[in-house]
């Protein structure tokens, strides 16, 4: 009689048990996939990053219009032109001014044949005072004679220097004449490329009045130093110097880095209405290969590496929570909260000074519903693993 009964016993138990297990299953809360990174060593470094994105800016760049208004006559580049250094770009019409110099010119070739007569009237005058004296001393002439051939010496010797100084005079107005022709060309004060070029032949060009700019004749820019200028924070300030290595971005090639170096850090801070105080950097392109293609205005990020540590265990810093906590999923499959002692940090990675070991895998989702301390979770597969 007991053995029937303690066998239907034992039925009902291992039902039971059955039932409360697919009980369990059915309502325990399925695993949130996360995403998960390992901890392994690397290089970590901390950086100082544009506030607002930068611009790629030339050397040099040289907005060209003659110092005189008027009609432009003589064209010679066009957009897109490289020129030379003193090569001719615009002229405008100067006939005017080149008769001026061409009288200026007569007027010298007339000031040096007068010079060279009244320097041979002078020559002669002053050996004809020799001759006096020596005629003097034999008693062949009187004393007053000798004092008016001396005289006349002096007198022809001062026309001499006379129409010396007309001749430079007359060479004064020759480099007057040239001046204001020269004022009338506009020339290439180094190599580079023509970017815009404003006026046709046969218009008018005004020169800017006192605090009102206008329009350049030619915009020129030497295209072979490039640098990038970019604003950072204030605070960031402080921790930067002049030749510190970094980095550059463009919008233009994105997911590539350029090498750079800090050139310079402006002396001031630039306060802007509704914005945070800044100051301006520049940042120089350290490879000229690098630079070859691109153009100047490209937005442009900018990094200054102010520290650096090779072979050190990092994490990404998406995976940081505040008060350098993470989220490490254990192979129980649960996610455990860990006080770490973060190190060097920059917008990828941080560094683990303590609290993590090498693959440890730390949650990098932490937006995700779900994610906290305790729960159980699952690794999601990554898009490029998927793919491949």
């Amino acid at each position: 009689m007991k053995t029937p009964l303690i066998r239907n016993l034992l039925i009902a138990a291992a039902v039971l048990a059955v039932l409360a297990g697919l009980a369990f299953s059915l309502t325990r809360p399925k695993p949130i996939a996360v995403l998960v990174a390992d901890v392994e060593p690397g290089k970590v470094e901390t950086t100082v990053a544009n506030t607002r994105a930068g611009s790629v800016a030339a050397c040099r760049r040289a907005k060209l219009a003659p110092p005189l208004g008027g009609r432009i006559d003589k064209l010679r580049v066009r957009e897109g032109d490289r020129v030379k250094a003193g090569q001719v770009l615009v002229e405008l019409w100067n006939d005017d001014l080149a008769a001026r110099e061409r009288i200026s010119l007569e007027q010298r070739g007339t000031a040096q044949a007068h010079l060279r007569e009244a320097c041979l009237v002078a020559d002669n005058a002053r050996r004809n005072a020799a001759r006096t004296r020596a005629m003097r001393d034999k008693g062949f002439v009187s004393e007053e004679r000798v004092d008016q051939a001396e005289s006349e010496a002096k007198a022809r010797q001062a026309g001499c220097d006379s129409a010396r100084a007309q001749v430079q005079e007359a060479q004064a107005r020759i480099g007057a004449s040239r001046a204001d022709t020269a004022r009338t060309v506009v020339k290439a004060p180094f190599d580079g490329i023509v970017a815009e070029v404003n006026g046709e032949v046969g218009e008018y060009l005004t020169p800017s009045p006192p605090g009102i700019p206008t329009l350049p004749a030619v915009d020129l820019i030497d295209d072979s130093c490039l640098y990038v200028s970019a604003p950072i924070d204030e605070v960031d300030a402080a921790q930067i110097k002049v030749g510190m290595a970094g980095r550059i971005s463009l919008d233009a090639y994105r997911g590539r880095h350029f090498t750079g170096k800090l050139r310079r850090i402006a002396p001031y801070v630039l306060a802007l209405e509704k914005q945070a105080r800044t100051v301006e950097v520049e940042v120089d392109f350290e490879s000229p290969a690098e630079i070859r293609h691109l153009l100047v205005g490209y937005s442009a990020d900018i990094e200054v590496v102010v520290d650096s540590r090779d072979n050190v265990l990092r994490i990404p810093t998406t995976a940081l929570m505040p008060d350098s906590r993470v989220l490490v999923l254990t192979g129980r499959g649960v996610l455990e909260e860990r006080k770490i002692e973060a190190g060097l940090s920059n917008w990828e990675y941080t560094e683990a000074k303590s609290g993590l070991n090498r693959g440890d895998r730390v949650v990098t989702s932490l937006e995700r519903a779900g994610v906290r301390a305790g729960a159980h979770a699952v690794a999601e597969e990554k898009p490029a693993a998927k793919a491949k």
